[in-house]
């Protein structure tokens, strides 16, 4: 009986040059269509471990670590500077899902800086942000504004410690003049404060006291109105 042999059934050609063009592990320079350029390691044709990243038109530059095609993980984001065409660090830290995520420090262009948490890409967590004017604000965040506890230190001297909400002063709150050797136990709403009890805090220290000592308060308890107007506002806020 005669044997009849078929043809081998072959998978289109394109198929092979499809698998041979997956890109999994380490990998030499990948170019895309629009000129961005990655180099570092792949898995299931996604970046994925360690790479370096760079973009054609802003010239910017991420290395670190990757996950399924997106920063995640440790790493480092720079750009030019449009002058001296030198990299000038953005940011250095975590990222989780593409955006700034964890722990991390972010440099502004007008030469403020944050350390501290991220969310989202976003300030939220406990973070420290020294800003152009010399002023320090440490404390709370939410949203990308301080929230919550945190302190302010102006250049001067002179601090505020208490609420936050919204990146105004909000709730209780002391506010210290030490250039005038006073300070402001009270209640704060939107930046301003509604009641409190101002007294001398070493004056004779300071270097600019006012002309006269404040007066003492005799008809009435200062903690215990302060502690009353306290309640009121957590009532309110409640």
């Amino acid at each position: 009986m005669p044997v009849i042999k078929y043809p081998r059934i072959r998978d289109p050609l394109f198929y092979e040059w499809d698998r041979k063009a997956q890109k999994c592990g380490l990998r030499h320079t990948i170019y895309a269509v629009n000129g961005d350029q990655y180099t570092g390691e792949w898995l299931d044709n996604l970046k994925h471990g360690k790479g370096t990243q760079i973009w054609k038109n802003t010239g910017a530059i991420y290395s670190g670590d990757w996950k399924f095609g997106k920063r995640d993980g440790y790493g480092s984001y720079s750009i030019p500077d449009p002058v001296t065409k030198e990299y000038k660090r953005v940011y250095t830290g975590w990222w989780e899902n593409d955006r700034r995520g964890g722990r991390g420090m972010f440099f502004y262009p007008n030469g403020e800086c944050y350390e501290g948490e991220w969310s989202n890409g976003l300030r939220s967590g406990w973070g420290k942000m020294q800003y152009k004017d010399g002023s320090v604000y440490e404390g709370q965040w939410l949203v990308d504004q301080p929230h919550g506890q945190g302190v302010l230190q102006l250049p001067n001297g002179n601090r505020y410690e208490g609420g936050w909400k919204d990146g105004k002063k909000h709730g209780p709150g002391k506010f210290f003049y030490l250039d005038k050797g006073q300070q402001l136990e009270g209640i704060w709403v939107a930046d301003i404060p509604k009641c409190g009890v101002l007294v001398d805090f070493g004056r004779d220290s300071a270097p600019a006291p006012p002309q006269y000592p404040l007066p003492e308060i005799e008809l009435h308890n200062p903690a215990g109105v302060l502690a009353e107007a306290r309640a009121m506002f957590d009532d309110s806020h409640n």
